[in-house]
């Protein structure tokens, strides 16, 4: 199988067909597109989420603090905590897991969550460092925020630019390799790109204003993010690419490495289905969010993306991009 996430075909038919919900205070079970579960508490509802970091090996604790942290903001809800389970191959140096933790709670501090538990465990089952992460969060049941409001026309908007986080990981993790091509100037500007994964602050905006679903995106970059809300929604969305933003940055490093932007890993790029885009774009630019309008909601389900070649279809997400990256192996003169 191909390494990364596994494709949305298999996860519906091998293994979200074999689940069921049992209890009648599960509200909202494993799904193609949905971040969250959620539990009814009476009068608020506990949402969950889980994410792995597998692709990064530098800050790995700060990057699934918030990428864990945003799946909770997508359904509205403020977020409590997380637990932190941490699996170190062998050869793993005290210090590598103690850094762990310690990027971790800055996530935390970032956020005012608090690290709530988890598990510590080297282990030859792996051959490098793993984590696993829960966030915890609650929301007036009034309050939370479905796909399930979505209608034919909504607008849908992406905040911040494409493959931001891919970027900054393959910034700190190939640096030596991109150092022979690009300057120091552009390397550091990208990893900097790390501190905008956050997707926090324009949740709380979309939240208020009142939208019909958000969804972070992470494996499979923008267009899998879009295709995972298309499938969250039941309908379908046609996506002007050329509007999606990219980094000069992003374009340059992707170039090199022969992968496409809009299919890395994105964290910190929330794509968000509401009436009113043009008013929600100028509220989150107001308040130092850039967010521009990429297409609507349509009749149906086809999913459709508007390029330079015409009108063509978006494609399901295979393997994040992010993983070709990592295994480039450069032959030198």
């Amino acid at each position: 199988m191909n390494i990364g996430k596994i494709s949305n075909e298999f996860l519906k038919n091998q293994i979200i067909s074999k689940l069921t919900i049992k209890r009648k205070d599960v509200l909202l079970g494993p799904g193609i597109g949905r971040d969250c579960s959620i539990v009814d508490f009476g009068d608020e509802l506990c949402i969950i989420s889980s994410d792995p970091i597998t692709g990064a090996s530098s800050q790995m604790g700060y990057i699934g603090v918030h990428i864990c942290c945003n799946d909770i903001v997508t359904t509205g809800a403020e977020v409590v905590g997380v637990t932190l389970t941490i699996l170190a191959p062998p050869d793993a140096r005290a210090v590598d897991i103690e850094q762990v933790v310690t990027d971790a709670e800055r996530a935390a501090l970032e956020l005012g969550i608090d690290i709530l538990g988890g598990h510590t465990e080297v282990t030859d089952a792996v051959s490098r460092m793993v984590l696993c992460l829960t966030a915890i969060g609650k929301v007036k049941k009034e309050k939370v925020i479905s796909f399930a409001n979505a209608q034919p026309g909504d607008d849908i908007v992406v905040t911040k630019k494409a493959g931001m986080e891919g970027t900054a990981i393959l910034a700190h993790d190939r640096e030596e390799l991109l150092l022979r091509h690009f300057s120091q100037e552009l390397i550091e500007k990208a990893k900097g790109f790390i501190k905008f994964i956050s997707v926090m602050k324009e949740g709380r905006f979309a939240s208020s204003f009142g939208v019909h679903g958000m969804h972070d995106a992470t494996e499979g970059g923008v267009l899998g993010a879009i295709w995972e809300i298309s499938e969250a929604m039941g309908k379908g969305v046609e996506i002007d690419v050329s509007k999606i933003p990219i980094a000069a940055e992003t374009a340059a490093i992707c170039r090199f490495f022969g992968i496409d932007p809009l299919r890395l890993i994105s964290s910190g790029c929330m794509v968000i289905v509401v009436p009113e885009g043009k008013k929600l774009v100028e509220l989150l630019n107001q308040n130092g969010v850039e967010a521009v309008v990429v297409g609507k909601v349509i009749d149906g389900t086809d999913k459709w993306l508007l390029t330079e070649e015409g009108r063509i279809p978006l494609e399901a997400p295979d393997a994040d991009h992010l993983y070709k990256a990592l295994n480039f192996s450069e032959k030198l003169p």
